[in-house]
């Protein structure tokens, strides 16, 4: 294995990260999907922050991007992907990342994202492994995106609901992770994208010395969705992602089940996941509310044992 190579493949980290000398590395992440809104605007700024996210979630500042387009000429009026395209840069512009080109290629299925180069200190970078026995975990964003997605799609989604939706995951999670930085003991770090809070909290302890304790009553969600879980409207992703981590995990049984699968839920720019130690947790947590990241939340404890394991509490 090259010596310079700080994250790669193995690991499930959020982007690989090379050292170029003894106090720079670069980091670098690429993601693309299809449109999740309607607007297309929106979904430029949605990808853009999405993409971008993964530089933070390293502990790293994003510096340059490049485009990604796979675009239905034929079947698509370019003003669509003009409004895309700008969405996306505006929200670059709101990082202060430079765009220095991209790629296109004609598709039957429009997509769109990033791929992004930023810079760190080698001794600064953050892996999603790392958390010490005690260690606190905050989430900085509400959970639910996944969900009102699919609501949208079948026409069951309250318009107010959609717009705090969306507002979250057009939010940059850099101001989050400039925060985190600026906090001396934080051992570990990563996004909720896909694979839902569950799944990325067990790439946290999976392999690793400790496991982890939710405070199910913690976790925040945004207002309506448990009527939506409970009328059964969550996408296909949510039940791949339980069924896929569910042997790792131990849910309590006073635990409602609605927020249960909710920590399966399939996020799209996501908040930040973050281990830091225990006397410093309160004190992380208000100053992100202070700088207007109003859901961020002390959600869960990192333990000694068992190890490798999750254990969903239903209070702290």
């Amino acid at each position: 294995m090259d010596p310079n190579l700080i994250a790669g493949i193995e690991g499930n980290e959020d982007a690989g990260v090379y050292k170029l000398r003894d106090d720079l590395a670069i980091i670098q992440t690429v993601d693309f999907f299809t449109p999740i809104v309607d607007d297309p605007y929106t979904f430029g700024q949605v990808a853009a922050a999405n993409s971008l996210s993964d530089v933070y979630a390293m502990g790293g500042r994003a510096l340059t991007a490049m485009n990604i387009i796979c675009f239905p000429v034929k079947t698509m009026d370019i003003s669509v992907l003009h409004d895309v395209l700008r969405g996306g840069l505006d929200k670059m512009i709101e990082a202060g990342v430079t765009l220095v080109g991209g790629h296109s290629v004609e598709d039957d299925e429009f997509k769109y994202g990033l791929a992004v180069t930023g810079l760190i200190h080698p001794d600064k970078v953050l892996l999603n492994r790392g958390a010490k026995p005690g260690d606190r975990l905050i989430l900085t964003k509400a959970l639910g995106t996944g969900i009102v997605s699919t609501a949208v799609k079948v026409g069951s989604a309250d318009e107010t609901l959609v717009e705090r939706s969306i507002r979250s995951m057009s939010t940059l999670n850099r101001k989050a992770a400039d925060l985190m930085m600026a906090t001396p003991d934080v051992h570990a770090c990563t996004d909720v994208t896909g694979f839902g809070f569950l799944g990325h909290t067990c790439e946290m302890i999976e392999g690793g010395d400790v496991g982890l304790q939710v405070f199910a009553s913690a976790i925040p969600v945004f207002k309506g969705i448990r009527e939506l879980v409970d009328g059964e409207i969550i996408p296909g992703g949510l039940l791949r992602n339980r069924d896929y981590r569910k042997p790792m995990v131990d849910v309590e049984p006073d635990v409602p089940a609605w927020i249960a699968d909710v920590l399966y839920d399939p996020q799209t720019s996501g908040g930040l996941l973050i281990a830091v130690a225990a006397d410093q947790a309160e004190g992380l947590t208000k100053r992100m509310h202070e700088a207007g990241i109003d859901d961020a939340a002390v959600v869960g404890k990192f333990v000694a044992e068992p190890k490798g394991r999750i254990r969903v509490l239903a209070t702290t």
